[in-house]
């Protein structure tokens, strides 16, 4: 099995991925040349991740029969000094409301599965570094 997309240059620093019928666009900065009009490529690289290990998450609390109403991660990711600048390391905090009364020994569990289950993005990544996770109640 494998993943394609196309993605093709729309002039300038520009680029639109075509990804299973649904656009993405790519763009540099000004300062880096580009118009700003899209996403990228690096930052976009953690968006991927956010919503691979959160829809893991979602999934998992609702076969648990978790009443899931509110849901955030923040992910940040460290980058090497030095050209190409690649990520050395990658903190996901995965938030919920502590007004939902949602079992904290439940989340902790989905959260540790998609870790080290369910997430290809996250065990792709962890090639390049740790990928390390906290989870918050606001």
């Amino acid at each position: 099995m494998k993943n394609e997309i196309s993605c093709a240059w729309t002039g300038g620093m520009s680029f639109e991925a075509d990804v299973k019928g649904h656009i993405v666009r790519l763009d540099a900065s000004k300062e880096d040349g580009g118009e700003d009009s899209g996403v990228r490529p690096k930052v976009a690289l953690l968006a991927t991740l956010a919503g691979c290990t959160g829809m893991d998450v979602v999934s998992i609390l609702r076969k648990m029969r978790e009443n899931l109403t509110w849901f955030n991660m923040r992910v940040e990711g460290e980058l090497a000094d030095e050209l190409p600048k690649p990520y050395t390391a990658f903190r996901i905090v995965y938030e919920f409301k502590a007004s939902d009364g949602l079992n904290p020994a439940n989340v902790k569990k989905a959260v540790e599965l998609s870790q080290e289950k369910y997430c290809g993005v996250s065990a792709t990544l962890k090639a390049a570094g740790p990928v390390d996770w906290d989870i918050v109640y606001l």
